[in-house]
């Protein structure tokens, strides 16, 4: 009986250690290389999750989705790689991810914030049907606050105006 007692107490144990705590730089393109607050992970291979996030063959390597002016549905050519991201989360339960929302500098600053989570969470409706766990998304929009491209020209604008995805939960080597 205290054999059962004393294994009823390891395994639970054991398991707890197999989880690691690792931290990973933003890599929404924001300024600075901010680090992210270190996660809890369970049962993630970091290395594998780094090769697909790292290799620029991989679908998983671009975390930008861009918009047209004024909108927020999005476009034929980025639905690939949202659709790729979402299968990727679905099926690896103890990642999350931020998206953020983002605009060019047009506009009004509660305009813009509405309308950088508008896109934001048009990203998220395609990772819920995918079946993309709520726990997993925090969606925000920084508006224009968060440029990653410098300047007022059309080219500057069409880079500002996207939905970065930012994972949180594993270690992407970023």
């Amino acid at each position: 009986m205290r054999k059962i007692q004393l294994v009823s107490l390891i395994f639970p144990a054991l398991l707890l250690s197999a989880c690691s705590s690792t931290s990973l730089q933003d890599d929404a393109g924001n300024k600075g290389g901010e680090k992210l607050e270190p996660q809890r992970t369970c049962c993630i291979n970091p290395d594998s999750l780094r090769k697909q996030h790292d290799d620029p063959a991989s679908i998983l390597f671009k975390r930008s989705v861009y918009f047209d002016f004024d909108q927020y549905t999005i476009k034929d050519e980025f639905k690939p790689l949202a659709e790729a991201h979402a299968k990727y989360l679905a099926s690896h339960r103890d990642i999350k991810v931020v998206v953020i929302g983002n605009t060019d500098e047009r506009g009004g600053r509660e305009y813009n914030l509405a309308l950088g989570q508008k896109r934001a969470e048009a990203l998220h409706r395609i990772f819920a049907l995918y079946g993309v766990a709520e726990q997993q998304l925090e969606v925000i929009s920084y508006g224009a606050e968060r440029p990653k491209a410098e300047g007022s020209n059309e080219a500057a604008w069409a880079q500002n105006r996207r939905v970065d995805i930012v994972y949180e939960a594993a270690n992407t080597g970023k």
